[in-house]
């Protein structure tokens, strides 16, 4: 993600049918209820993140999404239809979804109906019949009502947030329960259709490919389909006045990009080099990990920021290159490995901010020493320092500090060990932990066994030390 307003960023063919019945992908996955679910048979509700002890659920592996909502954007109205594909991993007698408002006007369980009630954003399902571990079900919830413009624990806009023309869709970290029921944590992915009914001459955009789109009495509904395991915080669907564009990148990735038409000829402009981005990160990284990638330009500047969706990052204005390197940067570190919990929140943020560095050195414009000496050159008393970027709290998920000094740690890290340890580092990172969660203590252990060396020191001066790093 990237904070325009905060961190003071500018924002400078044929078509084929498809079953959303069809098998879904089977997201692979730690394991995430393991350990966490309640006695008697009962689910946890919540997976026991510090940051965030509600989200998500125990006792279940949610391996596909197939959402089929209905949205009017004037009234606000919206219904849905969620049909989950899901494993036990342990006995369940009942088990939580994460759903915040809305009616729940029927649940079923492999057809059956289901008990349901609600406590606060967990949707309690009580089945028919109990699960074994092991097992596999569908679970099918009909809900609708009115949405709104809900915010997090920092008082920023995300989720489902309803605007004039659609809806900007950015759910970091939280906000998928405000449109969808979910097990919302990063350590349970899936796969995803969509199934996005709009009136005609509105876009819905998601993640993934489109694959259907189809006009009838006034109403247009777009399909699109997310193969890739998906963590919740990454989905989207994202309604507005929007025109699509097509084109392909490097090894012919399809590459769709949804701009604003309130916007102005140049709202795109910093999307120019993606496919050059691509080639580049490929390279220093590893493969593109997914099935297509693209962007979604979006006028609601009360957002004020972007969010690396996946597949398709989110805009809330015209984007500045350097925050679509950040953007695009994120599909490989926070997308497709993504945190263990949200105290990792540095993995995602300083890993992107570091390959903004990278772009720009690659590019012609300052090195990545240089600006990690320009950070460093900055007083005690600058922000930049604090909090402690490895544990940054839950109302500073999203500071400077986040960025730049995470940013700074693999910096300091790569001069530490040298070029090829640290490059060799990141692309094991990348596809030792592909379409998974890894924690900082699974980054600390890949250093010290790639660098041969302790570094137990370093990464506690630079990750959890209050303050500017004095000697490392």
């Amino acid at each position: 993600m990237v904070i325009f307003r905060r961190l003071g960023a500018v924002l400078t063919a044929a078509t084929v049918t498809v079953s959303l019945g069809a098998a879904p992908a089977v997201a692979t996955g730690r394991g995430h209820g393991a350990g966490h679910g309640g006695s008697g048979g009962t689910g946890a509700p919540g997976v026991g993140d510090d940051y965030f002890p509600a989200a998500g659920n125990g006792g279940y592996d949610v391996l596909h999404y197939g959402l089929d909502i209905r949205y009017e954007p004037v009234s606000r109205a919206f219904t849905g239809v969620a049909t989950l594909s899901v494993r036990a991993t342990e006995r369940l007698s009942r088990f939580n979804l994460d759903l915040r408002g809305f009616e729940v006007r029927s649940v079923t369980v492999d057809g059956r109906p289901a008990r349901h009630d609600r406590d606060g954003q967990e949707l309690r399902i009580s089945p028919r019949y109990g699960l074994a571990r092991g097992e596999r079900f569908t679970v099918v919830i009909r809900y609708d009502g009115t949405t709104g413009r809900p915010t997090d624990n920092e008082g920023a806009l995300y989720g489902w947030v309803s605007t004039p023309d659609g809806a900007f869709v950015a759910n970091e970290p939280d906000g998928a329960p405000t449109w969808y029921p979910v097990n919302d944590h990063p350590t349970d992915k899936a796969s995803y259709d969509f199934r996005i009914t709009v009136p005609a001459g509105s876009t819905a955009v998601a993640n993934g490919e489109l694959v259907d789109r189809r006009t009838s009495g006034g109403w247009t509904t777009f399909v699109w389909r997310a193969r890739d395991p998906m963590a919740s915080y990454l989905s989207t669907a994202s309604v507005g006045d929007y025109d699509l564009r097509f084109s392909r990148g490097p090894r012919g990735l399809p590459i769709i990009d949804a701009v604003d038409r309130d916007l102005g000829p140049d709202a795109a402009a910093g999307l120019d080099r993606t496919k050059e981005m691509i080639a580049y990160f490929s390279d220093l990284f590893g493969r593109y990990p997914f099935s297509s990638y693209g962007a979604i330009v979006d006028d609601d500047s009360d957002a004020g920021y972007a969010l690396e969706t996946q597949t398709r990052p989110i805009y809330s204005g015209p984007p500045s290159e350097s925050t679509v390197a950040h953007e695009l940067a994120h599909q490989w570190y926070g997308n497709s490995v993504s945190p263990a919990s949200w105290q990792e929140i540095w993995l995602n943020e300083g890993f992107a901010s570091y390959a903004e560095w990278l772009w720009e050195e690659h590019t012609g414009g300052r090195t990545a020493q240089a600006r990690f000496d320009t950070n460093y050159a900055r007083p005690e008393t600058a922000s930049l320092w604090n909090p402690p970027p490895g544990d940054p709290g839950a109302s500073n998920l999203f500071a400077g500090s986040v960025y730049t000094k995470g940013a700074m740690t693999l910096h300091a890290l790569r001069k530490k060990i040298g070029d090829r340890a640290f490059f060799a580092l990141l692309r094991t990172w990348y596809s030792g932990n592909r379409n998974d969660t890894a924690s900082t203590a699974d980054f600390v252990r890949l250093a010290e066994r790639t660098a041969g060396r302790q570094l137990d020191a370093f990464f506690q001066t630079w990750l959890y030390t209050p303050g500017k790093p004095t000697s490392w």
